[in-house]
């Protein structure tokens, strides 16, 4: 996990693009640090207002899958509003999953980072862990 801020989330090496941790008491809180990482990548979190907020669900069984779809969800739903998001909400009844994302349309100020693509099916793993729960996989670049 990463030793900064915000010790929810982190990275891993991979050659080509960049592996995402996101880990937390519960499944939800794990894919909303996940969410974080990923967008993370894109922005400096503590610049990016809550001036826009996005709600969608899914339907996944899957934990694994949920988390792929969560993040490809959210990268979809910021390049249609041509934002950028910071805070993630996550809330999953049974296969059901509801997801509300914050953040802001960019901004000349607003130093972009790298952009994300899309998360990816490599080293896929949605796992309990002692204390919660570990979701990770490599997001495309």
């Amino acid at each position: 996990m990463a030793e900064d801020a915000n010790p929810g989330y982190g990275y891993f090496e991979h050659d080509a693009d960049i592996g995402i941790i996101g880990c937390g008491p519960t499944l939800a809180a794990a894919l909303e640090q996940a969410a974080a990482a990923t967008f993370a990548i894109m922005a400096e979190p503590a610049q990016v207002e809550a001036r826009i907020k996005v709600d969608f669900e899914f339907i996944e069984a899957d934990p694994d899958y949920a988390l792929v779809t969560l993040l490809n969800r959210l990268l979809a739903e910021a390049r249609l509003h041509r934002a950028v998001f910071s805070r993630f909400r996550v809330r999953q009844e049974g296969e059901l999953w509801q997801v509300q994302a914050t953040g802001e349309t960019w901004r000349p100020e607003l130093a972009r980072g790298t952009e994300v693509k899309g998360a990816t099916l490599t080293m896929l793993t949605v796992r309990p862990i002692l204390g919660g729960w570990e979701a990770r996989c490599v997001v495309d670049v």
